[in-house]
């Protein structure tokens, strides 16, 4: 077979999904995975679970073991192997075999770029130390539990206030330690609008987090190979460890010399069948762009399931079917002890910069009947589209029962219904699960008065 040898660089989801894909299409194909880490194809997004030993080892994290892929699969996965180079006009990779310190060539008929993203961490003295922490990959949760087994820790400061720093908050909180958390902006959570950022810094407040708003990291101070203290631009905070949240980046550095087309921020460029502007190279996952079917724009998220999707699409790609990723809408949700946080579509401020004219609605209810035992409050804000109707974005905030209620909204963006039409959904109803309105329509029919 003509193009025979395809190298996929990562194990994680992205790259394991488009190599079991391509294996199903094609069972003789030769497929070569490196991996830089000992571990393929795990949940990373377990990871603050596992550290709060809701999971109890990190063994039940990983779907799929380099073994089992190399003896059933017939994968050839190589771990402890980082990719230093890409040399696309001779169909070569420069491999670092980390085991042995030793450096070689590997050609390949086809290419899957699919090394995820990094923890973004400023370039401040001190970041490398022995008890800072980023949380995107299966080691990186590996030496957080060890070291707070090992350590124990009385405190941590979590720089950052997105989804990872919110759940490593909870992780910590649960481990018993006293938890600090610097964020730059006015509000936790960049990915809400601010309205509601706030009730979640009200929230992680209320759980016993010293939350310090509008402060941004300025340096550490460093004795012996660990940060004894974090400087912000307000104040200096002793600590025991420190958690970095200000999201993530994607893993690109080594192709900063390639002719693989990148954007401003590393992330790569790519159709919807996942191929990057060179033949035969493909990208998925956390190091590449995605379409947005509200904004039309090309973004970057770093998301699990959107790693999972693009990982099969550039299987299939691969494989030679007319595989295709239409794209997101940026549903994500998010824990943090008793509240859940749910966010998709676009902010007020995206829809500001697109000049898109548009409404908003904000409503508080149950997730259940009123009556009914158990009954929490939520709160659901919607953004439409002023003389249309459309549907633009929405976040729910909540306890037990909110958060999936955003799947309602993130189906209504992909398929551009109205609110009249969110309005006409035959949802289900019963007092256990829902008032006879469902929130989600009660901030419909609220928003609909406005337009």
């Amino acid at each position: 077979m003509a193009n025979n040898k395809l190298v996929i660089i990562g194990g994680d989801a992205a790259g394991m999904t488009a190599a079991s894909k391509v294996r199903r299409e094609q069972p003789e194909r030769e497929i070569i995975v490196f991996e830089k880490s000992d571990y393929t194809s795990y949940s990373a997004c377990g990871i603050p679970y596992f550290v709060s030993e809701k999971v109890k080892t990190y063994e039940e994290l990983i779907v799929r073991s380099p073994e089992t892929f190399r003896n059933k699969y017939n994968i050839d996965v190589r771990t402890q192997h980082l990719v230093l180079e890409v040399d696309t006009d001779n169909k070569k990779i420069k491999v670092l075999n980390k085991k042995e310190n030793k450096e070689f060539w590997e050609s390949y008929d086809q290419l899957l770029i699919a090394t995820g993203g990094k923890a973004f961490c400023p370039d401040v003295k001190g970041y490398d130390s022995e008890n800072v922490f980023g949380v995107t990959t299966l080691k990186s949760g590996i030496n957080i539990e060890c070291y707070i087994e090992e350590k124990k820790p009385k405190n941590a400061v979590i720089i950052g206030g997105g989804y990872i720093g919110l759940e490593m908050a909870e992780a910590l909180l649960e481990r018993g330690l006293e938890v600090t958390m610097i964020n730059r902006s006015e509000q936790v959570m960049n990915t809400l609008d601010p309205d509601m950022g706030e009730l979640v810094s009200e929230a992680i407040k209320g759980l016993g987090v010293k939350l310090l708003l509008n402060e941004e990291l300025a340096g550490f101070e460093v004795n012996d190979g660990k940060v004894t203290s974090v400087i912000s631009n307000k104040r200096n905070i002793p600590t025991d460890m420190v958690v970095l949240g200000m999201g993530s980046r994607p893993n690109t550095d080594f192709l900063k010399e390639s002719a693989v087309e990148l954007d401003a921020k590393g992330a790569i460029k790519v159709n919807a069948q996942q191929q990057t502007n060179i033949p035969d190279v493909w990208a998925a996952g956390d190091c590449a762009l995605t379409h947005h079917l509200v904004s039309k724009e090309q973004v970057y998220i770093a998301l699990g399931t959107i790693a999972n999707k693009t990982g099969l699409v550039a299987g299939g790609s691969i494989a030679g079917e007319k595989a295709v990723f239409p794209g997101v809408v940026g549903t994500a949700v998010c824990k943090v002890c008793s509240y859940e946080v749910a966010r998709t579509g676009l902010l007020e401020k995206q829809l500001q910069k697109l000049n898109i004219d548009y409404v908003t609605a904000k409503i508080e209810s149950r997730t259940r009947a009123h009556y009914y035992p158990g009954s929490k409050k939520i709160v659901v804000k919607l953004l439409a589209e002023k003389n249309s109707g459309r549907l633009l974005g929405g976040q729910i905030i909540g306890e037990e029962g909110a958060a999936k209620r955003i799947d309602v909204l993130a189906t209504a963006l992909t398929h551009n219904l109205t609110l009249q039409n969110i309005i006409d959904l035959d949802l289900s109803y019963a007092p256990p699960f829902s008032p006879v309105w469902d929130p989600v329509q009660t901030a419909a029919r609220k928003l609909i008065n406005d337009i």
